[in-house]
């Protein structure tokens, strides 16, 4: 069917009142807007908090304000902690979820409190009962998250169920003015007096020239603390040194060679208490060097956490086998008499038994399959061809004595 002629001038008429129409709109749009309120709320009240001892529970008596023009009339509130602490009670207007670790965010638990209560614009409030936190025997740098909100965050989809809590249900409350922060989000640095050992093993490497060969080595985060690095900050690198007379055929990922060695870093940057990396090379043995050894070493950066510093580098050795050795030369198997018999027997038998050591196929014969088995029985071939020779032998002594007597 055809199409009826389009027509330009009505289309670009009706295009331009459609403009107009919206240009109005939205000049209106501006005044209708700002007749509305609306409110802004902030969170804070938290310092750094520095020197908590494993074990014990610290307050954080956080503050929301609404820096807007109008009330929220609900709020909810949210708390996270990393893995280095947990939260001492849940009241039971809150949840709980335990978060994985994804995109650069460390393991963390979450609580979630809603207020069903208004927040007025100028007024500061704070929950009536702090928040309490416990350190665990694995806290050192860990970090405690403030958010709020006038909708509900819901949970995060990498996380457990949600648990309600079981403590009494906790209300906002006004407080004094001031300190009432200036942001939606606000992170705070949470550091424990504790320790954790970084450790290095090294490895034996062995083989025979050139021959490549696996070398292994690892780096360890004894503990008993978790370290977490902060974002931008340079975290700890681990400097693999091949033995001399060896070269790296591959290396692993987190690896970039600097000069002779290998400079490592690890997959994450939040290192567990008993965790580990594993470092796999490839190396080709080139030659045999004498004493060969090569190191693992930590970076020397400073790490107040970490007083044991006898870990911190191990050797790898080379063994290199094989070079110059002369293999075995086989055994006479005539005696040590020296008779015409026993070496002629020797000759014979020997040369009949490597000639049947292996089949047409490849596959080890007679010879073989009995030395394997430990038996020192000769091949019923060998004895006769050994008796046959043997017997030619007397023969031709017993005529020669013959013709002697005559």
């Amino acid at each position: 069917m055809p199409m009826p002629p389009h027509n330009r001038r009505a289309f670009r008429a009706a295009v331009a009142a459609l403009g107009a129409a919206g240009l109005i709109a939205l000049a209106a749009a501006p005044a209708a807007f700002a007749d509305e309120s609306a409110p802004e709320l902030v969170i804070g009240g938290v310092e750094p908090i520095d020197g908590v001892k494993p074990g014990s529970t610290f307050d954080a008596s956080v503050t929301v304000a609404n820096k807007g023009t109008g009330a929220a009339e609900k709020v909810w509130v949210s708390y996270s902690v990393t893995r280095g602490l947990d939260f001492a009670e849940v009241p039971s207007n809150c949840w709980t979820q335990h978060v994985r670790p994804y995109d650069e965010m460390p393991e963390r638990w979450t609580m979630v409190c809603a207020f069903d209560q208004a927040v007025e614009p100028g007024v500061v409030y704070t929950p009536e009962r702090p928040l309490r936190v416990e350190a665990l025997d694995r806290a050192l740098h860990d970090e405690l998250r403030l958010r709020v909100g006038e909708n509900d965050p819901g949970a995060d989809d990498n996380g457990t169920t949600p648990v309600a809590g079981t403590a009494p249900a906790v209300k906002l409350a006004e407080g004094r003015a001031g300190g009432e922060g200036a942001a939606g989000v606000v992170d705070v640095p949470v550091t424990s007096v504790n320790t954790a050992d970084y450790q290095v093993t090294g490895a034996a490497v062995k083989g025979s020239v050139g021959e490549t060969v696996p070398m292994k080595v690892e780096f360890t985060n004894a503990g008993p603390a978790w370290v977490m690095a902060k974002v931008g900050d340079r975290s700890v690198r681990v400097m693999i040194k091949p033995p001399a007379g060896t070269s790296v055929v591959k290396a692993p990922g987190f690896c970039k060679a600097k000069g002779e060695a290998s400079d490592c870093g690890t997959s994450e940057r939040a290192l567990y208490e008993g965790g580990h990396e594993i470092y796999t090379f490839e190396l080709k043995i080139d030659r045999r060097v004498a004493d060969a050894k090569g190191s693992v070493a930590l970076s020397t950066e400073a790490r107040p956490f970490d007083p044991n510093k006898a870990n911190d580098k191990a050797d790898i050795t080379l063994d290199v086998t094989g070079e110059g050795s002369t293999g075995s030369t086989g055994s006479s198997t005539g005696g040590s008499g020296g008779s015409a018999g026993g070496s002629v027997g020797g000759a014979v038998g020997g040369a009949v038994g490597g000639a049947s050591s292996t089949g047409d196929d490849g596959t080890t014969a007679n010879g073989g399959s009995l030395a394997e088995t430990g038996s020192s029985a000769l091949p019923i071939t060998g004895v006769a061809a050994a008796a046959v020779v043997t017997g030619a032998g007397m023969l031709v002594i017993m005529r020669r004595r013959a013709q002697s007597l005559r």
